[in-house]
């Protein structure tokens, strides 16, 4: 599957499952570390390992792997190998604001 539906798969979970401001990169031709980023704000707490869950359940009968898990109080990471899933409650997203980071990225993939 194409970089593309893959992130599009991960979005349309984390819609389904009452995930908030979605945002999806595609950040295949830029610089950065990874080919896609994912970052989607979570209802509460509780609302990020479930969500982490739900994830896993539907994507890894896909094929999707899911190598390494970082999570806290606020923030999930979960690294895909070449794309990168942040769920963040409201306020760690706002305080980080890695919209703001990754939108450099895709304005140097756009320029070349």
């Amino acid at each position: 599957m194409d970089l593309a539906k893959r992130l599009e798969a991960i979005v349309k979970v984390l819609d389904q499952n009452k995930a908030e401001r979605i945002e999806s990169f595609d950040l295949e031709k830029s610089d950065y570390m990874v080919s896609g980023v994912v970052i989607a704000s979570a209802l509460a707490d509780r609302h990020l390992s479930a969500l982490l869950d739900l994830l896993k359940q539907a994507l890894k009968p896909h094929g999707e792997e899911f190598l390494h898990t970082d999570s806290s109080d606020e923030w999930i990471v979960i690294d895909m190998g070449d794309i990168l899933v942040h769920i963040m409650t409201e306020s760690a997203r706002d305080r980080y604001n890695l919209e703001a980071f990754l939108d450099e990225f895709s304005k140097k993939k756009a320029a070349n």
